[in-house]
Parts: structure tokens; sequence; C-alpha cells
């Protein structure tokens, strides 16, 4: 009796078991998400400095601060030459000098990158500084000193040859090669500014600054329009530059 009292029992646990387990969900395993690369988000847009020229100066240096390493750093990655990445930043203050910016190289051969005090008193925010040092950077990290040069040389020997050509006096010929050289940097000088202006935007948003925000001071300047002979680019070119190099790199076409 006590066994099939048992059995009974044992009969009942396994079946109570099993209907349990017939009922228990299955659990579901769910795949982690690969992760993805972040994808760059453009900086909120820096807060405008205070409007005087004491303002504008203190922005500048706090601007350098973030601004020099970044530029360093780009100059070494991007560089397709052996050139110096070591810049020196100076401020031109001359009183009298219009609002300008510039960037040549020492006799050491060490990067120069100057800005001028009115160009710093016209700035109107930290991301306009940015935009302009990356800019001028740019321009020595694209060789475009060296290329400027170039052209302007061969320039003025095609129009020197075309005044010797069709008879041309010494005093001809050397104007023909004055004109060339003019006309052969500022020729130039256009698609270069763009190219400045496209890898200056990259460095700027590198640095944690906003380029597009930076690129309102094209705004404030006369606008050269798209003239044949105009040393720079339309505005409407430019604002376009800045906007395409902020979109290839969110997109990851450039980093």
């Amino acid at each position: 009796m006590g066994k099939q009292i048992w059995r009974r029992w044992r009969a009942a646990v396994m079946a109570t078991a099993l209907t349990l387990s017939a009922c228990a969900p299955v659990p579901v395993v769910t795949p982690l998400p690969v992760p993805q690369p972040a994808r760059p988000v453009l900086p909120a847009p820096a807060a405008p400095h205070a409007a005087t020229p004491d303002g504008a100066a203190r922005s500048f240096v706090q601007v350098m601060r973030r601004m020099e390493p970044a530029v360093q750093q780009d100059c070494l990655n991007r560089r397709t030459r052996p050139i110096r990445c070591d810049f020196i930043f100076v401020v031109d203050d001359r009183p009298g000098l219009e609002p300008n910016a510039f960037q040549t190289i020492d006799r050491s051969g060490r990067p120069v990158v100057g800005f001028t005090l009115s160009l710093i008193a016209q700035t109107v925010s930290p991301d306009e500084i940015a935009f302009v040092v990356g800019h001028e950077a740019a321009h020595h990290i694209l060789n475009h000193l060296d290329r400027k040069s170039g052209a302007s040389t061969a320039a003025a020997v095609v129009l020197g040859s075309l005044a010797t050509a069709y008879g041309g006096d010494a005093a001809a010929v050397e104007r023909a090669q004055q004109i060339g050289a003019s006309v052969g940097s500022r020729y130039y000088s256009k698609e270069w500014e763009l190219e400045a202006d496209y890898l200056g935007s990259i460095i700027a948003l590198n640095a944690g600054y906003d380029p597009i925000n930076g690129s309102r001071l094209f705004q404030r300047i006369p606008d050269p329009g798209n003239h044949v002979l105009g040393t720079h680019p339309s505005r409407a070119q430019r604002l376009a530059q800045v906007r395409r190099a902020v979109e290839d790199v969110q997109a990851g076409r450039v980093r």
C-alpha cells in the first residue's frame, strides 16, 4: 500500500513538473547592438565676446590656447612633404593697419601666422577667431606659399615671352613680366582660398569650435564677387565651402 502511494505521488510530481516546464516561457536572447562610431557633433556656437578691443584680445588668447595644439597636430597628420609644424603666432600691433591675417615662414623655415589688431577687434566671437586661425594655418599645410611663388613666376615667363615674340622692347617685356606675376598669383589664389577655407574649417572643428558660426565674419566684410581677377572667392562660395567641410566631417568622409 505504501509503495502504491509513493508511485502515485511521484507520478503526480513528475506530471506537475512537466506541465510547468511546458508553460514556462522560452528565454529570448536579444543580440547586443553593434557599437557604431560616434558621429561628430557640431559644437554649439561660442558666446559672443565683449564688443570691445579688450574683450576681443582676451578671447584671442583663450582661443589660441586651444587652436595652437590643434593646428600643430593637423599639420603633422596632413602634411604631404617635410614641412615644419611648430607654428609661431604673432599679432601686429602697429596702429592704422587694415584688418588682415597672413601666413609666411621665418628664415629657419618655421611657419608664422600673423594677425593685425584691427582684425582681432573686428571679430565678435571665439568661433570667428578660430576660423581665421585655421584658415591661415591651412595655407601653410597646403603649401600655398611656395605654389603661389611658382604660379607667379610661370605667368611672368609666359607673358614676357609673348612680349618678346611680338617685338616688344626691354621695357615692354619687363612690364609684361610684372603684369604676368600679378595675374598669375591672383588667378590661382581664389582656388587656394577655398582650399584653405575647407581645411581651416576642419581644423577649427577639431579644436571644438563652430566654423559655420565663425564664417559669419564673411558677412561683415566686402563681398569681392566672382571677378576673374579677384584675389578672393565670392562670399557665397566661401560660405558653401565651410558648410561642405562640416558635412564631410559629420558624414565620415574626412577627419
